[in-house]
């Protein structure tokens, strides 16, 4: 039986992976981390609809990559930092495992250079 924290975790991850599966989300993550924008601000910068880019910005934000912060009328969007923690947690397998592997691979031709 899972956990429900294993659970969670998987979610998250899932959701986060889902979220920058899309070129123009990971578009969106690259502006944010430059600077916090509003739902205007960016959709000066696709060819797209306003519905299209807050389509796009729902997503990213029930991935957990980015917040939503309401000033008067507007919604000033804006990285969350965190929201990577899952992707880079998975991530962090793959290179630990790429790491040993070369580390194996290295040693191996230093044996048969002796």
């Amino acid at each position: 039986m899972v956990s429900r924290t294993v659970y969670r975790m998987q979610t998250q991850t899932q959701n986060a992976f889902r979220a920058l599966a899309d070129p123009t989300r990971r578009d969106i993550v690259q502006m944010l981390a430059a600077q916090d924008m509003t739902i205007a601000q960016l959709t000066d910068q696709f060819e797209m609809t306003r519905a299209a880019v807050k389509k796009h910005l729902t997503v990213l934000s029930d991935g957990g990559l980015i917040t939503v912060e309401a000033r008067g009328r507007e919604r000033i969007n804006r990285l969350e930092p965190k929201g990577m923690a899952p992707v880079l947690d998975w991530l962090s397998y793959f290179d630990q495992f790429w790491d040993d592997r070369l580390n194996n691979l290295k040693e191996a031709i230093e044996r048969n250079k002796k």
